[in-house]
């Protein structure tokens, strides 16, 4: 894209793409999964990053479902995270068609062989790995921390460990844009919470002149050898046209962090269409389902005072930007808590968002698109907690710029 003049866009100027960190397999389709298909889909690099894989997850074992009969796996930490990585690598296909690369944070380098000379690394067999913190309800869509969090869990890395791990792959990806959860991790999930916390910290990292991967403020474990998977560290390892080997540990502070967020009024409006929608309601009456109250607290990803979806228009905002390249995405000027505020139109690739949501079927259930929207109402799932819950005809994001 151009550099943005009045009424353009431009989040995505740089050759890197995106790259999404995600504390869980499912939260890259449940939180981001609308931004990831159109940027692929548009031929945008596109990089997840998944923090732990979910070991303390419940499962669903729904009936007629890739899930049914695994109702064992829950309590059974490897067996679980090993079967979750079988349905996070099934739902990036289904997002992508193949076009996405896929890292566990705890098996990325923590510098590049190729600059240093030395490989810092972790493997499954003898390295550091980062497991699921855990959760309990506390209230309807809100989670808190585990009363019996592992030792292990991600939330208790030390956080230049983990940002150093992605800060290292943010030089080598060089993105444009780097996305995430809000502060709050969306619904309060401790490894959500920490997601954001080690973006963050790994922006700065990748950002300073001074940071080395695998130096000081990061402390490096000894392994074999980078164990990556599904292209990552062949994309880090590869020399790109132009640049040379020595500019992959060079700086890079030219992302912008996007942090997924959620129009409160839009919340409440689409928890009232989904209530009101008699196929929604008979699957409710059939499986045993519940909706949320619209009218009560919203978890902390509802912002107020957003760009209400406009029915009249089908955009928000009378001071949108849309992408000169025809991307469904517009950009509004910034609201308390963010600078500017970016929308992605879910609806170009909604099938294969709910597609992907199928996938996650230990933890996602009925995941359903309605033909024709009804106003920010797109579709509808549940999660474990049986609250059947709005899929948004468009994902929102909080934008703070490079620094």
């Amino acid at each position: 894209m151009n550099d943005r003049s009045e009424g353009e866009y431009s989040a995505l100027s740089g050759s890197g793409g995106l790259v999404a960190v995600h504390a869980h397999p499912d939260d890259e389709t449940l939180s981001t999964g609308g931004l990831i298909a159109t940027l692929a889909a548009a031929g945008w690099p596109v990089c997840i990053v998944t923090c732990t894989r979910g070991e303390r997850g419940e499962v669903i074992a729904l009936p007629g479902t890739t899930s049914e009969g695994r109702a064992g796996l829950e309590g059974d930490g490897p067996a679980l995270g090993a079967y979750r990585e079988t349905e996070l690598t099934a739902a990036v296909a289904r997002l992508s068609d193949g076009a996405i690369e896929h890292s566990f944070l705890d098996i990325l380098p923590l510098s590049d062989p190729q600059v240093t000379g030395v490989t810092h690394g972790s493997d499954r067999s003898g390295g550091v790995r980062y497991e699921d913190s855990g959760m309990a309800w506390v209230a309807p869509g809100v989670a808190g921390p585990a009363p019996d969090s592992p030792p292990t869990a991600f939330a208790r890395v030390p956080l230049d460990e983990s940002a150093g791990r992605l800060a290292a792959l943010i030089r080598a990806r060089r993105p444009a844009v780097v996305a995430t959860y809000e502060p709050a991790g969306g619904y309060g999930h401790p490894d959500h919470r920490r997601a954001h916390e080690v973006t963050v910290r790994a922006l700065e990292l990748a950002a300073d002149p001074a940071w080395r991967p695998g130096g000081a403020g990061a402390p490096v474990r000894e392994g074999s050898g980078t164990a990556v998977r599904d292209g990552v560290g062949a994309a880090m390892h590869e020399r790109e046209p132009g640049v040379a080997v020595g500019q992959r540990d060079e700086p890079w502070g030219d992302a912008e962090l996007w942090q997924a967020v959620a129009p409160a009024a839009e919340v409440r409006q689409a928890r009232a269409t989904l209530a009101a929608h008699p196929a929604a309601r008979g699957l409710a009456a059939a499986q045993g389902l519940t909706f949320a109250d619209p009218d009560e607290a919203l978890p902390p990803l509802a912002k107020e005072g957003l760009p209400a979806w406009s029915a009249e228009h089908q955009e928000i905002g009378p001071s949108d930007y849309r992408s000169p390249d025809q991307l469904p995405i517009t950009r509004a000027d910034g609201v308390s808590g963010a600078d500017e505020v970016v929308r992605v139109d879910v609806r170009p690739v909604l099938e294969r968002v709910v597609r992907a949501m199928r996938a996650h079927a230990t933890q996602v259930q009925h995941a359903t698109a309605l033909e024709n929207a009804q106003g920010a109402l797109a579709g509808w799932y549940a999660l474990s907690n049986g609250v059947l819950a709005p899929i948004l005809t468009t994902e929102t994001y909080f934008v703070t710029p490079p620094r």
